[in-house]
């Protein structure tokens, strides 16, 4: 976001003269000095001979014709493979940059801020490269050494070039007033909010003391900032939603753009204040984040290893950038004011915190890494009108965050003090693809919540564990999973982004990646103790040693068809020969030369065979020989008999008579109301008979509503009202004793 309008490059007005008219060279190079105080670089004019005239000329100290002929090349990125011919012409390139910005250092006060007001390739080659040199999570294959060293001389140039252009008195006779310095500034977009914030990313972690004095000194000296900053917010907040709706996490919001200055409209309702939306962007954004690289388990561990990096590294410094806004905007200003003027600081610390107390992660980890309970004993130290419901209410909320996650803060962990560079000046952003070797303490910070100690594992939920490391790790063995695991508290997170950031404790470091799991013996085997109904059958591979693989099918089996089930005829063929014989009958049956026979097939006896009729079937029996000779009398079927007159004609007339006798069904359809009123008549004469009153439920009910109501109506429900509660039962007993009549209930 910058500030639309070209750059001004018209020179300042005169407000001095300087006596050297014979030495302006000298008197602006060090050697000797007027007695007479020195000027501003903004106020000082210098007299100098016209080259094409001859003759002497007075002109402000910072004139267009002081800016030398050169021109700054583009600075472009290193290729992100190694190329040679890419690698060679990049160097090359880098040079040309490296040794102008050389040359510019080393110009006098009055000539550099000459070049650096009046040359507009010098400011796009600055621009280039805040744009384009790769930042420390970029993905950059392993450099080649000159490239390396390339990128370090030409970091380093550029800071001190930037860190020059932001100091307005480099020694008692060379400053610029504060005024016109602010004004250099910003008249000729030297500085603005995004190159700021380039400088913060690219130089910040190594050189954190020199940014913070270069930024002060921009901002105190041209207050105009401010209003440029608070004029990017809506930028910056936007850049949040964005990445909600990239990530599937924010399905309506502002638009995907980025907003410009002129069409900048107020905020609404969903532009919340910057803390909030930062603790609302870490609620909804990490969790989501940290289950997707999560379910990436089968992808290549340095690129899952690199994103955990990225994801642990962004979460630390949304928590750090929260509580240094916090720090800034409520704490400091408590302890720096006095006892009248704190109440404002006080309530919107409490008013930030009582809308956050829904965030219930962000509020987990950020107790964490800085404890809520620390700033609100502070609060109350500094004063004692301080609203101890609300506190109490804001760290009972605290503490509900950690509600089933094991609370346990790391007591020795320390943070170990930043390196620094042997040129004392600068640190080198560090290329990306390289792992960045974090502190235990930052890294334990990274981890938040999540850094807490679990109960001991075992059995099942063990073997999870070591699983869901194998399967991200899997050249590790068991035993040194297992290992890990107890030593960080069974969090196979932190023991994955330890093991891929090389972070490991000095114990585990020793161990052997490849120890196996020491399996504990079971005084009873499950081999030799397991009972199953499958137990010895043929798949049984503990019993046998080799089971037939060709009744093993893995998966469906691929279901045939119509055609090939009909074309199938083993089961016909198997059955062939069981019916074939059946289907031949031997007249003779043929024997061989030698073979005996149990009968004579010649010889056939078609004489009856009189053995036994001389005995006397049952004739010693005890039953009487008329029961024997008895039989059931022989009774003509009736269709063989032949028809006698008599009968056929009595048969005849007792049909009829039936015919007669049962009702002749009529088949004319009546009239419904005419039968509606039957069955009306029916069933009042049933009811009468039963002894039941009058339904005048019709009556209750009466017209409807706005048509006015009978007399009886009026009558029935008067007395509905008045007698509704004398039967309790509410003919219970009648209403059974129907159902009972009806046979709807046995008796």
């Amino acid at each position: 976001m910058e500030r639309t309008g070209p750059p001004q490059s018209r020179p300042l007005p005169p407000r001095a003269s300087v006596s050297a008219l014979f030495f302006p060279s000298l008197f602006l190079s060090g050697g000797p000095r007027s007695t007479m105080p020195a000027l501003p670089l903004d106020q000082l004019q210098i007299t100098h001979k016209d080259l094409k005239t001859g003759k002497l000329r007075t002109s402000p100290a910072l004139h267009p014709e002081q800016k030398a002929d050169r021109y700054f090349v583009l600075y472009k990125p290193p290729p992100k493979d190694n190329i040679p011919a890419l690698v060679e012409e990049y160097l090359e390139r880098a040079t040309f940059v490296a040794n102008d910005l050389d040359w510019l250092l080393a110009l006098p006060h009055d000539k550099f801020w000459c070049q650096v007001i009046f040359d507009e390739t010098l400011q796009k080659c600055l621009d280039s490269y805040l744009r384009y040199v790769p930042r420390k999570f970029d993905e950059w294959v392993a450099p080649a050494p000159e490239v390396v060293d390339m990128q370090k001389r030409l970091h380093r140039s550029v800071f001190l070039t930037f860190l020059r252009m932001s100091t307005h008195k480099e020694s008692k006779e060379h400053f610029i007033s504060p005024s016109a310095f602010g004004e250099i500034l910003y008249n000729n977009f030297l500085f603005d909010i995004p190159k700021i914030l380039d400088l913060c990313v690219l130089f910040g972690k190594g050189n954190s003391p020199l940014l913070q004095k270069m930024i002060g000194n921009i901002f105190i000296q041209q207050p105009s900032y401010y209003n440029d900053l608070d004029e990017t917010m809506p930028t910056i907040l936007q850049v949040f939603s964005n990445i909600l709706q990239h990530c599937g996490l924010q399905g309506d919001g502002a638009s995907a753009t980025p907003q410009k200055l002129e069409e900048r409209g107020r905020l609404t309702p969903c532009d919340m204040p910057l803390l909030v939306r930062l603790a609302s962007f870490y609620e909804i954004a990490i969790p989501e984040l940290e289950s997707a690289i999560k379910k990436r388990r089968l992808e290549d561990s340095k690129l899952l290893g690199d994103l955990w990096q990225r994801l642990s590294h962004s979460r630390k410094k949304l928590l750090e950038i929260f509580h240094i806004l916090l720090n800034q905007i409520c704490l400091l200003p408590v302890l720096e004011s006095s006892c009248d003027n704190i109440q404002g600081f006080i309530e919107e610390f409490l008013q930030i915190f009582s809308s956050l107390l829904q965030e219930k992660r962000f509020l987990r980890d950020y107790d964490a890494l800085f404890p809520v309970a620390d700033d609100v004993s502070l609060l109350q130290q500094a004063s004692s009108v301080l609203d101890e419901t609300r506190t109490a209410y804001i760290l009972q909320a605290v503490e509900s965050a950690w509600e089933g996650v094991d609370r346990r803060k790391a007591t020795d962990a320390k943070d170990s003090p930043a390196a620094e560079n042997p040129n004392g000046v600068m640190e080198m952003a560090e290329p990306a693809g390289g792992m960045s070797s974090l502190p235990n303490s930052e890294e334990e910070e990274c981890m938040g919540a999540a850094a807490a100690l679990g109960p001991a594992m075992c059995g099942v939920e063990l073997d999870s564990l070591i699983s869901q490391v194998k399967d991200l790790l899997p050249d590790l063995g068991e035993g040194f999973i297992l290992a890990c695991l107890e030593h960080y508290g069974y969090d196979p997170e932190q023991v994955i982004n330890n093991i891929l950031e090389g972070r490991l404790a000095p114990a585990l470091s020793q161990l052997d990646r490849s120890l196996d799991r020491q399996v504990k013996p079971d005084p009873t085997p499950l081999l030799t103790s397991r009972h199953n109904v499958f137990q010895n059958d043929e798949f049984d591979v503990f019993s046998r040693d080799s089971v037939d693989l060709s009744r093993v099918h893995k998966g469906k089996r691929k279901g045939e068809n119509t055609r090939s089930l009909v074309n199938d005829k083993r089961e016909v063929l198997a059955q062939r020969q069981r019916y074939e014989q059946y289907s031949v009958v031997l007249e003779e049956v043929p024997l061989q030369l030698g073979e005996g026979s149990p009968y004579h097939g010649d010889d056939y006896e078609d004489e009856y065979d009189d053995t036994y009729d001389g005995n006397q079937v049952g004739a010693n029996d005890a039953d009487s020989d008329d029961e024997l000779i008895s039989r059931r009398p022989f009774t003509i079927p009736q269709v063989l008999r032949t028809k006698v007159p008599g009968e056929g004609q009595e048969e005849d007339e007792d049909e009829e008579e039936a015919e007669d006798e049962a009702p002749k069904p009529d088949h004319f359809v009546q009239d419904p109301a005419v039968l509606r009123e039957k069955a009306e008549a029916r069933r009042m004469a049933f009811l009468a008979r039963k002894g039941y009153r009058h339904d005048s439920s019709g009556a209750v009910a009466g017209s409807p509503r706005g048509q006015g109501q009978s007399r009886e109506t009026t009558q029935e429900r008067r007395k509905k009202e008045a007698n509704k509660a004398t039967r309790a039962n509410h003919n219970r007993r009648t209403m059974a004793d129907r159902k009972r009549s009806k046979g709807m209930i046995p008796s």
